[in-house]
């Protein structure tokens, strides 16, 4: 009642009203799939690659691996590949590794390591490498799975304004667009920039008891999945080529880019700043304008002001 009497008030949009469910329930089983495929992830490398081929493990080096992965499904010990002859295994995989720069190489450096590998001498039939298979298989369909709802999420949101201009910025894709829009809600009931950064969690606050008083620091009291969508879209436009969030972090950067403490900042103030450009975008309904070098400020906001919101409701 005091909080009411005061005037602090905080706007509750229920998603069934707002026609949103089912987009949150969309971007929260993406998340649960991409967490159990990364947990999978680390059990192939972690144990059944150092078992049973841990050569290959140098070449699982994105995310977007399918075709090592029907590879290992096809071939997954050293001794299926090098049984079979290197003729017969490029003619195998040939398909299946797309187009690939230096695919030759690559497939006689594999059938090379193959044919010097420490890998444990099982059976390819043998129970131990059908769990293997298993596993590969398993990961395989989390893979299609996700893809799909990607699919799905581009239909869903295909004629969505908001949707299709986020996804004109910098890192920003179909499921950082998707848990955005679901997670904030409608981003015009905010009148200031600064007002969403608090919703996410992104505005500077201080710790106080009595005559102690602590170091600004980021609140991080908002929306966790929100405040994470755009610290991976910013990570993901910091390592593009041209665009102003590669040439802020780079600009923050400058004095000590070894220095760990200061890329944490950086990293942190380029976040805001994608918080902000989408703000932007979805207040006035326009697209992402990209900045080339010639445009771009000569000065930087200190790191202070970069993730400043104060006193919003």
């Amino acid at each position: 009642m005091r909080l009411l009497k005061q005037g602090m008030t905080q706007r509750y949009c229920d998603p069934v009203v707002m026609k949103t469910h089912d987009l949150q329930e969309l971007s929260k089983t993406y998340l649960h799939i991409s967490r159990t495929r990364t947990r999978l992830q680390h059990v192939l490398m972690t144990h059944y690659l150092t078992l049973y081929f841990p050569e290959m493990e140098r070449f699982w080096t994105t995310q977007r691996n399918e075709w090592f992965i029907r590879l290992l499904l096809q071939f997954p010990t050293p001794a299926s590949i090098t049984a079979v002859g290197l003729p017969q295994f490029r003619e195998a995989i040939w398909k299946s590794m797309g187009r690939r720069v230096h695919k030759e190489a690559k497939i006689a450096e594999i059938y090379a390591l193959a044919e010097q590998s420490i890998a444990l001498p099982m059976l390819d039939g043998c129970p131990a490498v059908t769990t293997f298979r298993l596993q590969l298989e398993r990961y395989l369909q989390l893979c299609e799975a996700r893809t799909a709802l990607e699919a799905q999420t581009d239909a869903l949101l295909g004629d969505s304004a908001d949707y299709q201009c986020l996804k004109t910025v910098p890192g920003v894709g179909a499921v950082i667009a998707l848990v955005i829009l679901t997670e904030a809600g409608d981003l015009r009931r905010f009148s200031h920039h600064r007002q969403f950064l608090k919703f996410c969690g992104l505005d500077l606050a201080k710790c106080q008891s009595g005559a102690f008083r602590s170091k600004e620091r980021l609140s991080k009291r908002g929306n966790a999945r929100l405040r994470c969508a755009p610290w991976m879209a910013a990570m993901s436009a910091a390592r593009m080529r041209e665009n102003a969030f590669r040439e802020k972090y780079q600009r923050y950067v400058a004095a000590a880019p070894e220095d760990p403490d200061l890329k944490r900042k950086a990293r942190t103030a380029i976040t805001a700043k994608m918080a902000r450009v989408v703000y932007v975008l979805i207040k006035h309904g326009k697209p992402y304008r990209r900045l080339f070098d010639a445009d771009l400020p000569s000065g930087s906001i200190p790191l202070r002001r970069a993730v400043e919101a104060f006193g919003t409701s």
